[in-house]
């Protein structure tokens, strides 16, 4: 039987998955990418990202060249959440799969 508390809350909702997924995919996006990717709005990118961040599953980089950009990349903690989720996601689908 699969425990659906288990589905970690913080990754679960829609925007977040996303972005867990395209972080996991490559070293580092930009906010100006991500934003771009997932046509979220900045102040709904903020939100998830400051959520993210607390979380400690994703570290915020800023460099402050001629341009400032502020970039993110998944935490080791991060990494290892989001593959417990996907695998329970897995296990959610093969379950359905053979009912």
């Amino acid at each position: 039987m699969i425990d659906f508390d288990q589905l970690d809350k913080i990754i679960h909702e829609k925007n977040r998955l996303a972005i867990m997924s395209l972080l996991a995919t490559r070293s580092s996006w930009s906010f100006q990418e991500l934003k771009a990717e997932l046509g979220l709005s900045d102040g709904n990118l903020i939100t998830h990202m400051r959520t993210l961040v607390g979380a400690a599953y994703v570290k915020e980089s800023h460099d402050v060249g001629s341009r400032p950009r502020t970039t993110y990349r998944l935490t080791a903690a991060g990494r290892r959440a989001f593959k417990t989720h996907i695998d329970l996601l897995e296990a959610i689908v093969k379950a359905a799969k053979h009912a």
